[in-house]
């Protein structure tokens, strides 16, 4: 068989190889791309609002309620974890103050339980560049921040003045 046969003989059958492996590969590669993208934004989802790396450890969870009542108005309620406290706990407390430690990682959970005029409510806090979206009745949001700075803050909900609160970050 002269060179020339040879040669794409051996194309023909390196061809036939190739496609016989061309479905394992690009699967290979789809399965790669996908591990790459969900590990990037799991990442991303470690960093905290105020911060620029991921942070693994576990939070101090701070769960917050946006109600309204006839007698008292708008407010937020508190329920603290273990790991955090705030005065003012339970509902009919206005502007409970939390109280968080320096350098902490801090999430702060708020759920909007208006079902008397199912406004919308949010939560601020400037210091630490916390904002929640506007929420809907029975809509809520997490936001993870780190309490990197030692004083009182005030924490708001921009739709109802009336609705404010303190945090204390202590050493």
């Amino acid at each position: 068989m002269p060179k020339k046969a040879k040669r794409q003989q051996n194309v023909k059958n390196s061809k036939f190889t190739f496609s016989k492996y061309k479905y394992a590969i690009m699967i290979f590669v789809g399965i790669a791309i996908v591990v790459v993208i969900a590990g990037y934004f799991g990442i991303h989802s470690l960093i905290p609002v105020n911060g620029n790396t991921p942070a693994f450890a576990p939070p101090i969870n701070t769960f917050m309620k946006a109600t309204h009542s006839p007698q008292t108005g708008w407010l937020f309620t508190s329920q603290s974890t273990a790991a955090s406290r705030s005065n003012g706990m339970g509902a009919g407390f206005n502007s409970p103050t939390i109280f968080l430690k320096y350098g902490a990682l801090d999430s702060i959970h708020l759920i909007n339980e208006d079902a008397d005029t199912r406004s919308l409510h949010n939560l601020n806090i400037d210091t630490f560049n916390v904002h929640t979206k506007s929420l809907g009745y029975f809509e809520s949001q997490s936001l993870t921040f780190i309490a990197n700075k030692i004083g009182t803050f005030v924490y708001y909900c921009n739709i109802h003045p009336e609705m404010r609160g303190l945090i204390k970050v202590e050493q």
